[in-house]
């Protein structure tokens, strides 16, 4: 899930006096090409991975946690908040997410045991959807469990943006993606941005 600016406040003007401004620049302008890199390697719309149901993890080896840090570097340098393993092409049931300043964590096998009843919209960006921003309703309490990639249980509660992230990347490893939770007008008008090529000019 890419970022959500309410949640993103920019801290670069905490650091005026830190850098000199072509330092803040060069920064930036770094980040910027990790960002394009990562996401490069993050399946895009259009690619048949998103639309695939992913499999339970059976095995909790060393393959599984080399691909759960690649993930967390990836979403990292990507700079979102959430990825799931579908998105790196690999159908396996899990994701790894960061709400807050806790550090990135993985769930595999992730199931829902508990839900709110109440909903909110609010607007939602994907690592996998570049430049689409589309409403989505999501449950604002929702609790996990799964394993930890060490094949230990856990147990998440989540708050309305903890479980907006999780629902989003819950909807990942069943192969559903934003533009299929939002209304008829934002998916046209994102279907637009991410077909360009299909319209003959």
């Amino acid at each position: 899930m890419a970022h959500d600016e309410h949640h993103h406040h920019d801290h670069e003007h905490d650091h005026e006096h830190d850098h000199e401004p072509d330092e803040d620049a060069r920064e930036k302008a770094e980040s910027e090409a990790r960002r394009r890199l990562a996401i490069a390697q993050i399946r895009q719309y259009g690619d048949p991975a998103l639309r695939l149901k992913a499999h339970e993890v059976e095995e909790f080896d060393d393959d599984l946690r080399r691909l759960v840090d690649r993930m967390i570097v990836l979403m990292h340098e990507a700079q979102g908040v959430g990825l799931a393993a579908t998105q790196v092409g690999v159908l396996r049931r899990l994701f790894v997410y960061e709400p807050d300043e806790d550090g990135p964590r993985a769930i595999v096998n992730p199931v829902v045991v508990e839900r709110g009843d109440e909903t909110l919209v609010d607007d939602e960006g994907c690592l996998s959807l570049q430049g689409v921003r589309v409403p989505v309703e999501r449950s604002t309490s929702i609790v996990l469990e799964g394993k930890d990639p060490n094949g230990e249980d856990v147990r998440v509660e989540l708050d309305a943006y903890g479980s907006r992230i999780v629902q989003h990347e819950l909807d990942h490893l069943d192969g559903v993606l934003i533009i299929d939770r939002t209304d008829d007008e934002h998916r046209k008008e994102a279907l637009s941005t991410l077909r360009p090529r299909a319209i003959l000019r």
